[in-house]
């Protein structure tokens, strides 16, 4: 005999989205992801009825992995703790900034001192500060509201070579993936490798959900960044020195993302 169902808890559930890029609406979040959710950007479209329930592999120039960036980063409405070494990808970016001006979203990005240096990603830092200086590499509390973009390296003058995140306290990411076209794969037919101006390199993207791992890379995350900003106050370096006392620009309306929270 099967149990009664629950009819006003259906009714609660919302169904989940399944469009990519969902960052401009506020109602959709990873409360209820699952690693089920990014079989549609495999190259199978389907995973094996072996495959692990917290941990996935996918694969640049096979499986869509700027899409599976998309997906879970578009759906941060908590916590972003990221230390990216190439940081080329102006969508993603865009994300980013959005989360960024967010004052219900604590955020903590780190970027190699060397890679942060060069042609994109310098192009992307200063739109990032024209923005609103105030919450470009600033560290300041206001609530929940934390924002901190921080460029530095290693804890021994390393590259900062690490490539991941940990999103909402829920999701993680890891991989030799840079963000950039070539380091994603640049899918342009359909979804599929091929077409004009297609490339890719050989990299891994791997998405985790097993709390262990999200545990100890969060709190590895933390420490890098936390070395990036010794090494800024020890070298006065131009991109983490403070903002200027005047008046920051405005952010642009459509960076700015409106969450509703109710209180009880």
């Amino acid at each position: 005999m099967n149990p009664p169902t629950n009819p006003s808890a259906a009714a609660t559930t919302p169904a989940k989205s399944t469009v990519t890029n969902v960052i401009d609406d506020p109602t959709v979040s990873l409360q209820q992801f699952d690693l089920l959710d990014l079989q549609p950007y495999t190259q199978e479209k389907a995973y094996s009825t072996t495959a692990s329930k917290d941990f996935h592999l996918f694969y640049v120039g096979r499986d869509d992995v700027h899409d599976i960036l998309k997906h879970v980063l578009s759906r941060v409405s908590v916590s972003l703790y990221l230390n990216m070494f190439g940081y080329d990808d102006e969508e993603l970016n865009d994300i980013l900034m959005k989360i960024a001006l967010d004052p219900t979203v604590t955020m903590l990005v780190t970027l190699d001192k060397s890679q942060a240096g060069g042609k994109h990603e310098a192009a992307l830092l200063d739109a990032d500060k024209k923005h609103d200086l105030a919450l470009f590499n600033t560290h300041f509390v206001t609530k929940t509201h934390v924002q901190e973009f921080t460029v530095g390296q290693s804890a021994t003058h390393q590259i900062s070579h690490t490539k991941g995140f940990i999103a909402d306290g829920r999701v993680a990411g890891e991989g030799s993936t840079n963000w950039s076209d070539s380091g994603e794969g640049t899918f342009v037919v359909k979804g599929q490798p091929g077409g004009a101006g297609y490339k890719a390199q050989n990299n891994t993207q791997s998405i985790i959900t097993d709390p262990d791992t999200i545990s100890r890379f969060s709190s590895e995350l933390v420490a890098e960044h936390m070395v990036a900003q010794k090494q800024a106050r020890a070298t006065g370096a131009a991109h983490n020195a403070s903002p200027p006392a005047a008046k920051a620009m405005p952010a642009h309306p459509g960076l700015v993302r409106h969450r509703s929270h109710s209180h009880g």
